[in-house]
């Protein structure tokens, strides 16, 4: 079979496949990181942007950026924050935002639940269960005990619980020893050259190529994918020419698996493939997500790394009608540079700050809209997000501010994040029941095309209001299972 992919999805779904002896040939577009000095270099990184791709998409009005894709194995994990959060029970079923209702899963959380278990095994994920109120149940407990917290982050969460909140530590997919023995920084969006997160790369392909019946190409853009009888996905057309296999898997991330299904057209499929209902490139969802900086004129903090808690109480409630509003977590530590790139703030007063903040995270559920879309312009393309329940995210950043003062942090400063910034895309193939109104089933396979399955975070139904890495992983082992019980029986 053919993977195109190697993120989240496709190197989860290669684990979960290779110990049945199927050969398995994943594509990847880029190439390995190898380590070098910009590696951890913030100036580098977040001021020339030295691993972002030379690439431009256009915006919903037609103007040119720059997108925070990253094309290496292992995909956008390579860069991620490393937090493998499940999503909660309720992400499954309706839910009433301020900003509309979402129409929920045609699976329920107990489907997927052991499949979470697999995962948080394979990424090593480090965490704690009986601190978060909204945590599901498990089936096991996690492999490793979490991430510790720093001297400063130790006295943020005796102080968020003094102030009636519920911190709990973050699951984290993180080698703590071996990530600061490359050097003390923190780790989002810092690329992973020592192994030290456990990405797609590190963990997931790693165990799928211990397997002599696993490859892995690089180098190799799918181009387009071709339609046979019956439906059937016949071959993969590359630059170096047509490759075929009995299943193809799309795993190539929400944005360029919906953009590589439009560029397949054909007579026969004139809107695309797997697009009999006009699904593909619809409900585009990328999580409103803000910055927030709570500091103490007086009171510096030191740490390093910081990304160990979060905040879940206003996640099922809090909106003026008890909506939800989302999911709050520390962001990795904000140097002075990472500050001055991503603001206006003149160089030493970006860092006078940055030694003195604690960077939390808020992010809020983003809804479906099938206006919200990708697709193609003269080849090139093009990313309408139509944001939503945007009333919900400023409901939970200004909770959060005012909790933050009243736990002791008198200046606290918010900065939403704009669509530079991949904040966790997802559903532009969506899940359903219905092939009127989706792309796959919940197998993930298409209703179109009986040989094509896809294990990325386009088939997302809902964005929920927390990282979706865990869950991409976790439903695409069990497409995993489904592939082997239903092509490959023996």
């Amino acid at each position: 079979m053919i993977i195109i992919g190697s993120g989240m999805g496709g190197a989860s779904l290669a684990a979960a496949l290779a110990p049945t002896g199927l050969r398995v040939l994943i594509l990847e577009r880029g190439q390995r990181l190898t380590d070098t000095p910009q590696a951890r270099d913030a100036e580098a990184i977040f001021a020339r942007g030295h691993f972002r791709p030379d690439e431009t998409w256009l915006d919903g009005a037609g103007k040119p950026f720059n997108p925070g894709n990253y094309y290496y194995v292992g995909g956008n994990s390579k860069f991620y924050g490393a937090v493998l959060l499940r999503y909660r029970r309720e992400d499954f079923s309706p839910l009433r935002h301020i900003g509309g209702t979402t129409a929920g899963w045609p699976i329920g959380y107990d489907a997927l639940e052991p499949y979470y278990q697999r995962a948080e095994q394979l990424f090593r994920v480090r965490g704690q269960q009986d601190a978060d109120p909204t945590e599901p149940p498990h089936s096991g407990p996690y492999p490793h005990a979490p991430v510790p917290d720093e001297p400063d982050i130790a006295d943020l969460r005796r102080r968020l619980a003094a102030v009636g909140l519920h911190p709990a530590s973050l699951p984290l997919g993180v080698d703590l020893t071996r990530w600061l023995a490359r050097a003390a920084t923190p780790w989002d969006a810092f690329p992973d050259t020592c192994g030290g997160k456990m990405d797609a790369e590190t963990a997931g392909l790693a165990a799928a190529m211990a397997h002599d019946t696993v490859q892995l190409r690089t180098g190799t853009t799918a181009e387009r994918l071709i339609a046979g009888p019956g439906g059937r996905i016949a071959g993969v057309a590359t630059r170096g020419g047509v490759l075929r296999a009995p299943v193809v898997v799309l795993a190539a991330g929400a944005v360029q698996t919906a953009a590589l299904l439009l560029a397949s057209a054909s007579a026969d499929h004139p809107r695309g493939l797997a697009n009999s209902s006009d699904q593909v490139g619809r409900n585009f969802m990328n999580h409103n997500a803000s910055a927030v900086l709570a500091l103490h004129p007086f009171r510096r903090n030191r740490s390093v790394y910081q990304k160990t808690l979060m905040i879940n109480d206003f996640y099922l409630s809090g909106g003026p009608d008890g909506e939800p509003l989302g999911n709050i977590q520390l962001l990795g530590k904000i140097s002075g540079p990472i500050l001055a790139a991503a603001s206006p703030l003149p160089r030493p007063l970006a860092g006078w700050i940055a030694a003195r903040s604690v960077d939390l995270y808020a992010m809020s559920e983003d809804l479906p809209n099938p206006e919200s879309r990708v697709t193609l312009q003269a080849g090139q393309i093009r990313l309408d997000w139509k944001r939503s329940n945007w009333e919900g995210h400023l409901a939970l950043v200004a909770r959060l501010k005012r909790m933050l003062r009243r736990a002791g942090y008198p200046i606290v400063l918010s900065h939403a994040f704009d669509r530079r910034t991949p904040s966790h895309q997802c559903g532009t193939a969506r899940m359903g029941a219905d092939p009127a109104t989706s792309v796959v089933d919940s197998d993930c396979r298409s209703h179109d095309h009986p040989n094509l399955f896809i294990a990325d975070a386009s088939v997302l139904p809902t964005s929920a209001a927390v990282n979706p890495a865990l869950t991409v992983a976790a439903l695409a082992m069990r497409t995993a299972g489904t592939i082997a019980r239903t092509e490959f029986a023996r």
